[in-house]
């Protein structure tokens, strides 16, 4: 290894001491140009490659705004589609409220008969959307689903069985969106 290390070194010397032209063999000339065009072609390349890195940077940068743009239009108007299946049922009471009061003996019929149907129109929009009804009469108390308002002593239901279903609560999905609100039997003191 030492001979060899020998040689290099005194190429070297040879050719930092030896004049132009002196020493060099024809083909370092060519090795010099054959450098300068292989540089000229790896800048070239680097060049096109930071071009089109830039251009992936700005593609990724427009997907991203895209996509905030997407969610927050997802965000505000999610709930079109339930608001528009909600619109007849307003339209119905409305209509209910039209009333004409000065013959309210002769239309309270016709006004229980339109909320009973107002009523229907409402619960097929929440089944359509998978909200249903929690109506827990008669069922134990299930502190995941209701929501005691007060407790009771009786007889006829057993203790921590509701009694009385104050309000309904609904589920969304089986994901509670509202408790029941119910009075619970507690035992005879």
């Amino acid at each position: 290894m030492a001979e060899n290390d020998t040689t290099v070194g005194e190429k070297q010397r040879q050719a930092e001491n030896a004049t132009p032209g002196e020493g060099q063999s024809p083909e370092e000339p060519r090795d010099a140009a054959a450098l300068a065009s292989e540089l000229e072609r790896v800048r070239a390349e680097l060049a096109e490659s930071r071009e089109r890195l830039l251009r992936v940077a700005a593609d990724a940068e427009n997907t991203r705004r895209r996509a905030e743009q997407d969610v927050a239009a997802a965000r505000k108007f999610a709930l079109e589609r339930f608001a528009g299946e909600l619109l007849p049922v307003r339209d119905s009471l409305e209509r209910a409220r039209a009333v004409d009061r000065s013959v309210a003996a002769a239309a309270t019929e016709a006004l229980f008969t339109g909320v009973d149907l107002t009523l229907q129109l409402m619960d097929s929009v929440l089944e359509k959307f998978s909200i249903t009804a929690v109506d827990p009469a008669g069922e134990r108390f299930n502190p995941d689903q209701h929501q005691a308002m007060s407790m009771v002593e009786t007889g006829d239901v057993p203790a921590n069985h509701v009694v009385e279903v104050v309000q309904k609560g609904f589920l969304l999905n089986d994901r509670l969106l509202r408790p029941a609100l119910v009075v619970v039997a507690k035992a005879k003191a």
